[in-house]
């Protein structure tokens, strides 16, 4: 029930009547136990409620109609709106707003991505692949609806089991399993899908494949943390990569391969949809301890313009997020091709070309190659360029970068130059700073924060957000003890994250999280989030995500709305929370109280269950949480018939 504050209707009389003191005290003490009788379930065996209430929510759902159960009912609601205010004459009005509700969209929208659509994308040009690059809606073209989840949908099963099966009926593709079958990818099931774990380039599966990457280089001490997969295919590598406690962002184009990046969200893998092609890939430098590429058609060696290497720009942004030290592994065409080019159906001397042409690019950006055996190749990176830079003199070609933000990367266009490492005094020394290995990274002051290099942030406010941090998980788990229950949820998305803390205190719990830095946010700390061993992208929460509808199980968003106000609708951004969240996917908002009342209402419209609740620290903070549960619903069933007809 709602508590309003109460009009004054009387005053104490100033008498000490003994008498009067005592029936009011019995009055109000009988009018306390009668109200936590009332509220805790009058008598019947009911439990004395708090503050924060417990969470009941359904894990796994196969109904196909709309939830009407509220899984938040036991939590404690407050009511910050206005209920009456005075009018002209004094008197008490109430005011009575008109909630919007936002109606479903039509099936064919079901895997929506607005900045990512095919008919959007035919308007671009086709070089370099610049037509898969994003191209968001305008204003007037977003659209003011519900995406709806196919027919049929079920959650996915918990982590690990995902890793091997998803279902047919969230993601109704079998292109693949036609495509890729010989490789071994993907293979439909009755009801649902199986994930072999088979690739191009790795057929007896993803585990014996990197098992012979870890014959090559040292991917089991801890010194590789995060890995970063050029043209993933279904993510089949980035998922068993995680079982060696090594994180990959893996990405791919929204292309002829359909629901490639799908898939693997379905499985619960990081992913995004991107392409190499003509802006910065959305991540700061020295991101990267790894980075990998098996068959993934990127032309590494292509050179768009003139020059010895200038314009081979593909493997210079590479070069950019990859950390001091760092490695590349290559696997397919062309390595190794004189034993596999007659299977490759190329010429020996275009595959020959092919390679000279990255060995030569490679040197170039002062790689060392380390290995090629079978078919895996591996350069590294050198620690500085103390000696990349004395060799400019001889190989010019790329120049390095002039007064430019190696860590901008929002619509930045590739560069055709090197990215300059931090200075060092001495050729044994890590640019940047050395990072120590997982997991004692997670907590260590960041080389960033560490070097004075993020304004504003020094060790002692690391230390203290990370404590921080703790505390509110705690609060949160409190409150949502779903939280807390191993397999509820998998893929979890932060909006705006600053160091990474939320992330860090869910890092012994079976989840990853995508940590967004906005582009708007004061401060650009998503590199210190990387040298935490964690892993995220930027973001301008006035446009859509690079990912599909239904992409994460819990969303945590700190700030975002007053961060945005004035910048974009507020409804703008709920709706495309709404689109890749998964139903039954649960949302916790910090904000100021004015903001979360206005949230609300568009929540409601939106058929989500949610609450305000106070602050971990008491009622008298301006700073409540909103926690929030999409509801389960989907396309009807004839919907799904018109589209399989």
């Amino acid at each position: 029930m709602p508590f309003a504050k109460p009009t004054p209707t009387f005053s104490f009389c100033t008498k000490t009547n003994i008498y009067s003191l005592a029936t009011i005290a019995f009055l109000c003490s009988f009018s306390y136990f009668l109200g936590s009788w009332n509220h805790g379930g009058g008598g019947g065996g009911g439990s004395t409620t708090t503050t924060t209430t417990e969470f009941s929510l359904r894990g796994r759902c196969n109904s196909t109609t709309t939830t009407s159960n509220d899984p938040l009912s036991s939590q404690l609601s407050i009511d910050f709106s206005t209920h009456h205010a005075a009018d002209q004459g004094g008197a008490a009005t109430a005011l009575a707003e008109t909630e919007r509700s936002y109606p479903p969209c039509g099936v064919e929208y079901s895997e929506y991505t607005p900045c990512e659509g095919t008919k959007r994308a035919l308007q671009f040009e086709r070089q370099r692949l610049i037509y898969r690059e994003r191209h968001c809606p305008a204003k007037g073209e977003l659209l003011k609806c519900r995406i709806p989840a196919p027919y049929g949908y079920k959650n996915p099963p918990a982590w690990p089991a995902s890793r091997d099966v998803a279902w047919y009926a969230n993601v109704p593709h079998k292109e693949l399993t036609v495509e890729k079958a010989v490789q071994n990818w993907i293979i439909y099931e009755g009801d649902r899908f199986r994930f072999p774990g088979g690739g191009t380039m790795f057929p007896h599966g993803a585990d014996a494949y990197i098992d012979d990457i870890g014959e090559l280089i040292n991917i089991r001490d801890g010194s590789i943390r995060t890995a970063i997969d050029t043209g993933c295919g279904v993510a089949s590598w980035g998922a068993y990569l995680l079982s060696r406690n090594i994180i990959t962002m893996s990405f791919a184009p929204r292309d002829t391969h359909e629901a490639q990046v799908q898939f693997a969200l379905e499985r619960g893998v990081p992913a995004l949809i991107g392409v190499m092609a003509s802006i910065r890939l959305p991540y700061p430098s020295r991101a990267f301890d790894m980075a990998h590429c098996s068959r993934c058609l990127i032309p590494w060696g292509h050179f768009f313009g003139h020059g010895h290497g200038a314009d081979a720009v593909y493997m210079i942004e590479v070069d950019r997020v990859l950390r001091p030290g760092g490695y590349w592994v290559l696997s397919g065409p062309p390595i190794n091709w004189k034993n596999h080019w007659r299977g490759w159906e190329r010429t020996e001397e275009d595959l020959r070309a092919e390679q000279e042409n990255i060995e030569n690019v490679a040197k170039s950006l002062c790689w060392k190659k380390l290995v090629e055996k079978d078919g895996i190749a591996v350069w590294q990176k050198p620690m500085n360029h103390l000696s990349c830079k004395a060799n400019r003199k001889i190989i010019q070609n790329p120049p390095f970068c002039q007064a430019q933000d190696p860590d901008s990367a929002w619509y930045t266009k590739m560069e055709t130059c090197m990215t300059p490492l931090p200075e060092v005094s001495d050729s044994e020394e890590f640019a940047g700073g050395e990072l120590v290995k997982w997991p004692q990274r997670l907590y260590m002051i960041p080389p960033r924060i560490s070097s004075g290099s993020i304004d504003g942030v020094t060790a002692e406010i690391f230390r203290l957000n990370s404590e921080l941090w703790k505390k509110r998980m705690s609060h949160y788990k409190a409150v949502n003890n779903q939280l807390g229950h191993s397999g509820r949820y998998r893929n979890v998305l932060d909006m705006n994250a600053y160091l990474g803390g939320f992330a860090a205190a869910l890092v012994e719990d079976p989840v990853w999280v995508m940590n967004v830095v906005p582009v708007e946010a004061k401060i650009n700390t998503l590199g210190v989030i990387y040298e935490r061993g964690l892993i995220g992208t930027y973001q301008n929460w006035c446009e859509a995500m690079s990912t599909y509808p239904r992409t994460y199980d819990f969303i945590h968003a700190d700030s975002v709305f007053s961060l945005y106000k004035g910048r974009c609708e507020m409804e703008d951004i709920l709706l495309e929370m709404d689109r890749i969240l998964r139903p039954e996917g649960s949302v916790i908002l910090r904000d100021d109280v004015d903001v979360l009342v206005k949230i609300k209402k568009i929540t409601d419209g939106l058929n989500w269950n949610s609450r305000i609740v106070d602050h971990e620290d008491g009622p008298h903070q301006r700073e409540k949480l909103l926690f929030a549960v999409k509801l389960y619903w989907t396309a009807p069933a004839d919907a799904a018939d018109q589209e399989g007809s």
